[in-house]
């Protein structure tokens, strides 16, 4: 990996997490309090080395096969895993995930109980089934939340991703979610990706999941720099992405 390019590209990712958590103080967040997940999905080992070099630790990865062959080069990521997971592929990511965010249902909680103990674990949520997306409802997620505890595991907050919509339903889909995390006392609410993030600080969101605003909206200014896949003359500022592009 050429140091030059990796350094250019943490400077890019700096500006852009500066500008982030200028938008979190605005929406009334504490930009100190709010995690950030760097969304690496899709993208170069390169864009997940700036993350690090930039200062953000916690990365995360929708597919398995992308997470296992990046996570062996990249000693201090703390591997989240956020995307619509196969219980049959947990044996395999244990030894990197330390934050598994998208359980959904008993299956994926007993392979996680078993190939990795007392794990912590976000319980994915969702206003209405869809396709390919995941979580469950809230009555699910109650019992999900009990059964992860009687498993050894640590269930520590809940996890959403907003189905499309206007403003005021991504609020609301985010408002529901702060509520239940409040009744359940879990104290971690992972709500907001590039598309909606603002909203979700507003709603109570105390981490968030940053893929395009984050590693390719500051690298777009110098096309050399961007990952692979985008083609040059991609925009400095793109319509957000549907929520589903950056878990």
């Amino acid at each position: 990996m050429d140091q030059r390019q990796l350094n250019r590209r943490a400077t890019q990712v700096r500006r852009g997490l500066a500008r982030i958590r200028a938008q979190i103080a605005e929406a009334g967040g504490d930009p100190d309090a709010t995690r950030i997940v760097a969304v690496t999905k899709g993208r170069d080992r390169l864009s997940a080395a700036a993350a690090l070099a930039a200062g953000l630790h916690e990365l995360g990865e929708n597919y398995a096969q992308e997470l296992l062959d990046k996570a062996p080069s990249l000693a201090g990521a703390r591997w989240h895993f956020i995307g619509n997971l196969q219980a049959n592929k947990v044996r395999r990511l244990a030894p990197h995930v330390e934050l598994w965010q998208s359980v959904d249902r008993s299956r994926l909680l007993s392979e996680i109980a078993r190939h990795s103990p007392g794990a912590q674990i976000l319980v994915q949520v969702t206003e209405q089934a869809t396709a390919g997306r995941g979580g469950c409802d809230q009555a699910t997620a109650r019992r999900l939340v009990a059964e992860a505890a009687d498993r050894g595991l640590h269930p520590v907050g809940l996890m959403c991703m907003a189905l499309p919509g206007g403003h005021e339903a991504l609020r609301r889909q985010f408002r529901q979610v702060r509520a239940l995390a409040d009744e359940l006392a879990l104290p971690v609410r992972s709500m907001g990706t590039s598309g909606d993030f603002t909203a979700a600080v507003r709603e109570g969101a105390n981490m968030l999941r940053l893929g395009r605003v984050l590693l390719d909206d500051a690298a777009a200014d110098d096309p050399a720099d961007l990952p692979a896949g985008f083609p040059a003359g991609f925009p400095a500022d793109p319509p957000a992405d549907p929520p589903a592009d950056e878990r």
